[in-house]
């Protein structure tokens, strides 16, 4: 046991076999114990780790405030009438977090002593309680007021999926960031995966940029969202109609028929077609009939309007996953919401199905604004690949990473497959209710914790670790993107610019 910080005392409630309440030991001009802190004791059942849940201060000369009011009259002190100051006590109410037995760890099933002693939990064992104690895992920074590293095994906290979960600026595009920069650093021998971003703002971008030594140009790769290609060649029939949903059966027999023609065609010599061939091809074809015709070509010309599809894939499916390497897919440049969910489609279907087939290594799917491609209330053109990838990703080794400011419109059926949770700071009462439901694990004084958390420190909760733990990410070691010029600084460089932008049209009709 190290350091002594109080006594477990009665009260109307407890020691119960879950909870119990203990007078702190202070220590003049330090603070001994904090909300969230781990601590020890011993039990007949054996070495229970506790977590604080609140601290509150009584002081029975200050109990009654009638008398408080009437002593303190005429600017008198109540501390120079009566030892006030020696009658103030801190008390801490804490939550049994496990015991540890000579069988492994288990539940608490038997109250501890009043009088019973309470110290700070020792590290080293507080660490293999945790589940933090792996060598060779990632880690995402240190355990709030315990000077002990997050780190957290790559199997238990991939394998069956993440939620990193946050409003807007309280740190969960960082923390995503810290997390694929631990994913690069890995060596060879402990087992890479790859990772893949699809970046909806290009916040990412700087992850393949130098900064003070730290350099991973050589494992970084950003593809631009308008220069991203799908090839017409490698697409079936019926994946036209998951991009174009309200496509019949008969307009999809009669497309199958084009395209096996054309791949015919294409295997001959004649070479790679595009979707201008299938348009000209459907438009020229005389056995299907007209109205079949011209209601197939209204969605073919449809999808053409999104500018996306070639002769070839861009980026080819070996760019985006390679082990120890990160893609990024920059869509900060595409504003049709379509078009994004298109393109995450189409390149998410072929990973998991390569991944499938051994031809693809294990990856991690990091999704940025999870909810535009997994709404809650209906079903768009992602939902369907993302929810199998929640389902029976486990099972190949693909990984999603969910990250998202608004978790009540992400759907359920996907969020409920994240078995690990990093929650930073949510303030919405809906968020919380929702987060609340997706983990058992998730108390009403954690979730009154998650409201509070200042920028950068998250509770991770799940398949990672033993028990949930509330941790300060550590900070990244590339650079941060730059978001955070000031409404002023904006304002003055537009204004600047359509200045000149009149001038130059004023020297130009001259």
């Amino acid at each position: 046991m190290t350091g002594e910080i109080g006594t477990v005392i009665c009260t109307s409630d407890g020691p119960s076999s879950t909870q119990f309440s203990f007078v702190v030991t202070t220590r003049k001009g330090e603070i001994p114990v904090r909300r969230g802190q781990f601590i020890e004791l011993e039990s007949e059942e054996g070495r229970i780790i506790a977590q604080v849940q609140d601290l509150f201060k009584t002081n029975r000369y200050f109990m009654r405030p009638e008398s408080v009011k009437e002593y303190e009259k005429g600017n008198r002190s109540l501390n120079s009438i009566f030892p006030a100051d020696r009658w103030e006590y801190l008390v801490a109410r804490a939550k049994a977090s496990g015991v540890q037995t000579n069988s492994g760890l288990e539940q608490t099933t038997f109250p501890v002593s009043p009088g019973q002693k309470v110290y700070e939990a020792n590290l080293d064992e507080l660490a293999q309680f945790l589940g933090t104690d792996t060598n060779d895992g990632v880690e995402l920074g240190k355990l709030k007021f315990h000077d002990l590293p997050a780190r957290l095994d790559l199997t238990k906290l991939l394998r069956k999926h993440v939620a990193i979960l946050a409003m807007s600026g309280s740190g969960k595009s960082y923390t995503a960031a810290v997390l694929v920069e631990e994913l690069l650093e890995r060596a060879r021998e402990e087992g890479r995966v790859a990772s893949i971003i699809v970046d909806t703002h290009g916040e990412y971008t700087t992850l393949a940029q130098a900064n003070d030594g730290v350099d991973y140009s050589d494992r970084a790769t950003v593809v631009k969202g308008g220069n991203v290609k799908i090839g017409v060649p490698n697409m079936s029939a019926y994946q036209f109609r998951e991009f174009s949903p309200d496509m019949s059966g008969s307009q999809v027999r009669e497309l199958n028929r084009v395209l096996k023609g054309l791949r015919s065609e294409m295997r001959s010599g004649k070479g790679r077609y595009d979707l201008d061939d299938v348009i000209a091809r459907v438009e020229e074809d005389g056995e299907s009939k007209k109205n079949t015709r011209q209601a197939l070509l209204d969605r073919l010309y449809d999808l053409k309007s999104l500018q996306i599809f070639g002769k070839n894939d861009y980026p080819n499916w070996r760019k985006l996953a390679q082990p120890g390497e990160v893609a990024i897919l920059d869509l900060s440049g595409v504003l049709n919401l379509r078009k994004k969910r298109v393109i995450l489609t189409y390149f998410t279907r072929k990973l998991f199905n390569k991944r499938k087939t051994g031809q693809a290594p294990p990856f991690a799917l990091f999704l940025e604004e999870a909810h535009q491609f997994a709404p809650s209330k209906k079903s768009v053109i992602s939902s369907s690949i993302l929810k199998t990838l929640a389902r029976e990703g486990r099972k190949f080794y693909a990984s999603l990473v969910l990250i998202s400011q608004r978790p009540v419109r992400l759907s359920t059926t996907i969020l409920s497959q994240a078995n690990t949770n990093i929650i930073l700071r949510v303030t919405n009462p809906y968020d919380l209710d929702h987060i609340k439901q997706s983990s058992e694990r998730i108390t009403r004084d954690t979730a009154d914790i998650i409201s509070s958390l200042p920028v950068g420190q998250a509770l991770i909760v799940g398949e990672a670790v033993n028990h949930p733990i509330f941790v300060k990410i550590r900070q990244r070691k590339t650079q941060e993107a730059k978001h955070g010029a000031s409404l002023k600084e904006v304002a003055k460089k537009y204004e600047k610019q359509h200045d000149q932008e009149l001038e130059d049209a004023k020297a130009f009709t001259k």
